[in-house]
């Protein structure tokens, strides 16, 4: 006897799992974003001379 193909319930809930998975990883890839520096941070020579005088 041939088994039924996977219940719709069943297909719900994989999608459902599979796109949690690709929010965490969107969440995942925005954090790491926001933690590194989008620009090196600059300093004017008045600012350099300053800190080296520390």
């Amino acid at each position: 006897m041939a088994r039924p193909r996977t219940t719709f319930k069943k297909r719900q809930k994989e999608m459902a799992r599979v796109e949690k998975q690709k929010e965490k990883t969107a969440k995942r890839v925005q954090r790491k974003d926001e933690d590194r520096p989008s620009e090196p941070e600059i300093l004017t020579l008045e600012e350099a001379e300053l800190l080296r005088s520390f």
